[in-house]
Order: structure tokens, then sequence, then C-alpha cells
């Protein structure tokens, strides 16, 4: 029997030790690909906030998660340190010939690269976004490869109190960035639709929402009592019984989280396979 492949992976953790599921999401996921296609795929985790640790030039694959507080940039030390991360990247991916470097960032990651990319702004939303939404795709995004099999609009679990709006089309065209999707339209609301999925470069794509969370998980994590309190207390029942309800339909969130992350995995995964001097 030939060898799996083996493909380093690198997971970068902006959790700044808050209990999360995020990260147990992407674990499981990256677990599920190697059993699923036959790939030997060797994670190792970065705490980039806590301990500023950052991945070097050694893995074939990065994925940087989503995180609590502000994205906005303050100055911190890891922050300088997770952009100095970027800036290698995209000279590697810029000067070598062989197999690229693919990042997916998500949710306070995207936030972040969005500001390091110069394409749009992150500002303050009027109130907290919580639950399981529509995302809808623009015309780049049904040409997107990560998102091969989505349904528009497909739906995703959103949490966040900022978000990115005000697109700046003349830097997206002087990168070659493109917008994929934004979120629901709300007609009542006077605001512009948020952005909710980006592609930075051929190499670096992000989102948004978190294409990670896992229904079964997250249902389990929402019907904690000291979770369902909490959302109960900051959103209502009903938010919390609607969450619950969508997180059990198999064409919602489990749609999802079957598709983007996996997805990304394959892109990356061909591109090292078919790269010269791979």
């Amino acid at each position: 029997m030939n060898k799996p492949q083996t493909i380093r992976v690198a997971l970068l953790d902006l959790y700044e030790g808050q209990v999360n599921e995020g990260m147990r999401c992407i674990r499981d996921i990256l677990h599920q690909y190697s059993l699923t296609h036959g790939v030997n795929l060797v994670c190792k985790e970065f705490d980039v906030r806590l301990k500023g640790q950052t991945p070097d030039l050694h893995y074939d694959i990065y994925i940087s998660s989503g995180g609590p507080g502000s994205p906005v940039i303050s100055g911190h030390e890891w922050e300088r340190r997770y952009f100095e991360w970027v800036y290698e990247l995209e000279q590697y991916n810029k000067s070598t010939r062989g197999p690229k470097k693919h990042v997916y960032f998500i949710c306070h990651s995207f936030q972040l690269a969005v500001q390091y990319f110069r394409v749009a702004k992150v500002t303050k939303r009027k109130s907290t976004a919580f639950g399981v939404f529509p995302i809808h795709m623009l015309p780049d995004g049904k040409e997107e490869p990560v998102f091969t099999g989505l349904q528009d609009p497909f739906y995703a679990v959103d949490s966040r109190n900022y978000q990115v709006v005000e697109p700046d089309h003349h830097q997206l065209q002087q990168i070659g960035a493109s917008i994929l999707a934004i979120e629901k339209e709300r007609p009542h609301v006077p605001l512009e639709r948020a952005i909710m999925g980006m592609r930075f470069n051929e190499y670096m794509v992000g989102t948004q929402f978190h294409p990670e969370a896992d229904a079964p998980g997250m249902s389990r994590y929402l019907q904690r009592e000291d979770k369902k309190q909490m959302v109960i207390k900051n959103h209502g029942f009903e938010k919390w019984q609607s969450m619950i309800e969508q997180l059990n339909d198999p064409d919602k969130i489990l749609y999802t989280y079957s598709h983007i992350l996996p997805n990304f995995l394959h892109v990356a995964i061909d591109a090292k396979r078919l790269a010269p001097n791979a």
C-alpha cells in the first residue's frame, strides 16, 4: 500500500485562552478529512495572543481562528507578529516556484486580514450579530472553489460585535482581491450589508462567519444550562430556540460544515500535489 501523503497544517489560535468551540471544531474537521481522504494531516497549534506564537514557513496549510474582543488594530505586540507572519507568507507565495502556502482566515482573523490588506473598514455594530443566518453569494462567490457545492444563500453561524463594510474597490482591484459574499438583506434597516467572505489573493481566503461550526457540538454547547441562560439573557428565549432548531436542520449548518473547510483543504492539497518541485 502507498504511504499516505503528509501535509503539515498550522492552526493559529486567537481565542486568548477563552473556552470555545471553534478550535475543537477545526480539529474535528482536520481529523475527519484525514480519515476520509487518506491524507496524513500533521497539525501544530500556535497561541497567537497569549504567547505571541506564529508559525514559520515549514507548513503547507494555515488556518487562523476566530477570537474574542475588538479586532480593530491597537498596537499589541502579538498583532505586529501576526502581520509579519501574513507578510512573510505573501512574499513567499510571490517568490517561490514550488508549492504555495494556502491560508484560511476565520471571523476575528478575517477582520485582521481585511485591515492588513486595506480592502475595507472594520467598525463596531450597533448590536451583536448572533445566530444562524443566510449568507448571500456575489458573482465571484459563485465561482469560488471553497464555496463549491453550496446553495445561494447558504447558512452559517455568525457571532460578532464588529463588521466589515465600505470596501475599497480600487485597492481590491490593485491586489486582485474579490468579495465573495455579503450578509442577509434587511430592508427595514437603512445600513450597508456587511461583507461575509473575501478572497484576498490566489492563496488567501477568509470568512466573517464560522464555517467550522458543527451542528451537534454547537447544539450541545447551547443546551448547557449556563450557555442557555447566557443566550436567553442577552438575546431572548426565541433566539435560543431558533438556533437549536436551525442547528438541527441538515440543509443548514451541517451542510456548510461539510463543505467549506473541506473544500479549502482539497484545493490546498491538490495545489501542493500538482505544483512543480512538490
